[in-house]
């Protein structure tokens, strides 16, 4: 496990800081998965010890109107959403890794932009933009703003993937006579294929968890999960909200696991 040459300090030194790993990753998991046990609960209220064991409140999730309509509509915005970040902002990384030009960096931090803009300056200005246009309290206005959330990840993941790739495959398939864009989809397209996929789900992710744009944006029809949880904590706190939070941290840790697969074919 040590070289040779290693100290007892060095050995104190690697414990250490595997311990202190370990208490930072405890620190930030455990809030999160002491919910996971509550939302078995059989009582109405969010407290330990917990009396009983139950599956009334997911029987109340998938029976409750307001929140199949809000899982329903958080699975038409993100797939939505993430198909149109996923195109654009692949092309934007392909674009802007095969050439040079002046201001090509400013234009990057203007493509990114959305990355680092409070949230909640994105949704006012949205809002007061979309709302003059008849976009505000529709699907489309609302696929629009998750798509420019979720298209920096999809930049940076495939900008970083094209770091790798090897420009000579696309001259030559240009010189045997294949036209650029049966050249991508043949010869590009299959070699960022993990980076793509990769920003995909982190734009999926985006998309599925946004919270403060979809309050500003969304009308009572197009209420999704996070807006939904959101107003179940305002109103009525129940483990109903527990349940929910359960089944999506199981959603984003499948995603989670499945960006780590990608990662290890990606090398």
């Amino acid at each position: 496990m040590f070289p040779a040459y290693a100290t007892p300090l060095d050995k104190a030194g690697w414990w250490a800081l595997r311990a202190a790993c370990i208490g930072v990753l405890l620190f930030l998991l455990l809030p999160i998965l002491v919910i996971i046990p509550l939302s078995f609960s059989n009582s109405s209220f969010l407290a330990y010890p917990i009396p009983g064991w139950s599956l009334r409140w997911y029987d109340n999730l998938f029976g409750s109107p307001e929140w199949v309509r809000a899982a329903k509509n958080s699975f038409i915005v993100a797939p939505a959403a993430t198909l149109i970040a996923t195109a654009l902002g692949t092309l934007a990384a392909v674009g802007l890794a095969r050439t040079n030009f002046a201001f090509k960096g400013v234009l990057m931090s203007v493509l990114i932009a959305p990355m680092v803009v409070p949230i909640i300056v994105v949704g006012v200005s949205t809002y007061l933009f979309f709302a003059p246009l008849g976009l505000a309290d529709s699907y489309v206005g609302l696929i629009i703003v998750h798509a420019a959330l979720g298209a920096p990840f999809v930049l940076t993941t495939v900008l970083a993937t094209l770091q790798g790739f090897n420009h000579n495959l696309v001259r030559a398939s240009l010189s045997c006579g294949e036209n650029p864009l049966a050249t991508f989809f043949r010869i590009t397209l299959p070699v960022i294929a993990p980076g793509v996929i990769s920003g995909a789900l982190f734009a999926f992710a985006t998309s599925f968890d946004e919270v403060v744009v979809t309050l500003f944006l969304a009308g009572p029809e197009q209420v999704t999960l996070p807006r939904q949880m959101f107003t179940g904590i305002r109103e009525n706190i129940t483990p109903t909200i527990a349940a929910v939070a359960t089944l999506l941290i199981l959603f984003t840790t499948s995603l989670l696991l499945a960006l780590e697969w990608l990662r290890g074919r990606r090398k």
